[in-house]
């Protein structure tokens, strides 16, 4: 693979970020203080469209795995035919429909709908890393190329989605308490709010719909740059006995387990980080800059960690990369709140959140290896791996979000209002930082008992290396015996 092929393969992955940082960091703002949904049924949707999405994993890997061989491959027919809809249902997420009594089952099914397409798009997407180019080396400078351009992509989801909504963010609504403390403090809060310049919530609602029309040309214009840009390798795919096979490699299990902690951590983080910069942290028409501050470190910190985990090893990147966000999660909810420390903790966190993105696609291949020189005789499961992968970190996010959300509810929180309860800004602070470190610890003792180290991952490329030349060198004895004869 040249290198333009591994542009063309990385610039696939820019979807699946910009769309997941965009829900990711406003779906939860958006249906409460947009759409204007019950705390309660916004917590529905954002659990039962992530529950979906998990549960649909399995199910496209189990049918990408099943189907034929095409002239264009077996993983870029889905990704081309799922695209269309896939845009045309993310579009329709961020509209607001003009009436009230199915509002809910609007946002839930396009919700579900764009979930399951992107599945269409991502499992093969993902399992094609496999199908590049059957050499370990070849296929890491692939990850490293397609992290790159993923973290761009969340820069790019979080910059289109947060600068656009930003220059339309509706004004606060003053509540009860709002409106005794205006009055003892000269009507201060009162002037400021006179002064700015009106924006409806007709605007913000238009701004959200301009940018996902931005977003849906950019998942469009990089579909078309993967399927001419990039040529699956055919490999044999017998399937059937593979989920056991599987879901059995101890390995896998393992690191499945390691991630879904560390991601259900930083999905917490990413789910209420811009509620917790608006309503706690009282940084209403900054908060889209402090995730943009995030996303600008992390895509800096990708290729310092490709170096790391090549000087290192990848287990001691993980340690390293994911340890590091911990104090700055600490920190941005002990200290009081200054925007300028704000900002510095957001970019240092930035870098841990760029280790977090990186590491476990790359480590995956390495599992796979360690699958195929344990089982050699099968052959074709690797859409299954990260299918697996895939719907375990998908159902956690789910579980994480809708928690998350029921929690404010239960807490209290007042649908844009200028200023919560106490007890939603003690919630806040327990989903952004105690429950993501919690977990992170625990997805770091799982960490500890990973078997496959440097030494190992070596030795499998060897082997299987050792195993592809035989194959060559007993096609190459049996096409001259055919000659022969």
């Amino acid at each position: 693979q040249n290198v333009c092929n591994k542009i063309c393969y990385a610039i696939g992955g820019a979807p699946y970020q910009i769309t997941g940082c965009a829900l990711g960091f406003f779906l939860q703002i958006y249906l409460l203080d947009v759409a204007q949904l019950d705390p309660f049924y916004a917590s529905i949707i954002l659990f039962v469209g992530r529950a979906w999405d998990a549960v649909t994993d399995p199910t496209v890997g189990f049918l990408v795995s099943r189907s034929p061989w095409t002239r264009f491959g077996r993983m870029l027919p889905w990704i081309l035919f799922s695209t269309p809809l896939a845009v045309l249902s993310y579009f329709l997420i961020w509209y607001v429909p003009p009436f009230e009594n199915g509002k809910v089952i609007w946002y839930l099914f396009f919700y579900c709908l764009f979930q399951s397409l992107q599945t269409c798009f991502h499992v093969p997407y993902s399992a094609l890393t496999m199908f590049i180019s059957s050499e370990q080396k070849e296929r890491d400078s692939a990850t490293a190329y397609r992290m790159t351009v993923e973290v761009l992509g969340t820069v790019l989801g979080t910059a289109i989605q947060g600068q656009i909504v930003g220059m339309a963010n509706a004004p606060c609504l003053p509540g009860p308490g709002d409106i005794v403390a205006d009055l003892s403090n000269s009507s201060m809060s009162v002037g400021l709010n006179v002064s700015e310049p009106v924006i409806s919530l007709e605007h913000t609602r238009t701004a959200y719909m301009i940018a996902s029309g931005v977003i849906c040309l950019i998942y469009i214009l990089c579909a078309i740059v993967l399927f001419f840009g990039v040529r699956e390798q055919k490999e044999p795919m017998s399937f059937f006995q593979g989920i056991k096979l599987v879901m059995g490699h101890g390995p896998y299990a393992k690191l499945v387990m390691v991630f879904l902690f560390t991601s259900l951590a930083f999905m917490l983080l990413e789910g209420n980080f811009a509620l917790f910069c608006s309503s706690t942290l009282g940084f209403r028409n900054d908060f889209q800059n402090i995730l943009l501050a995030i996303m600008l470190s992390a895509t800096l910190a990708i290729p310092f960690w490709q170096w790391f985990l090549t000087r290192f090893g990848k287990k001691t990147a993980v340690y390293t990369g994911t340890l590091s966000v911990v104090p700055f999660m600490i920190l941005v909810v002990c200290l009081k709140s200054n925007l300028i420390v704000t900002y510095i903790v957001s970019f240092f966190a930035g870098v841990g959140v760029a280790a977090a993105f990186l590491l476990p696609w790359s480590m995956l291949p390495d599992v796979v290896d360690d699958f195929q020189v344990q089982n050699p005789e099968s052959t074709g499961h690797e859409a299954l791996f990260y299918s697996f992968y895939v719907f375990f970190t998908k159902f956690a996010s789910g579980v994480s979000l809708g928690i998350s959300t029921l929690s404010l509810d239960f807490a209290g929180y007042i649908s844009r209002g200028c200023s919560q309860p106490e007890e939603v800004d003690i919630t806040l602070k327990v989903l952004v930082s105690a429950a993501p470190v919690a977990l992170i610890i625990i997805g770091l003792c799982i960490l500890y008992s990973y078997p496959i180290n440097e030494e190992r991952r070596q030795g499998n490329r060897k082997l299987l290396q050792e195993q592809r030349d035989n194959e060559v060198d007993s096609e190459t004895d049996s096409t001259e015996l055919a000659n022969m004869v």
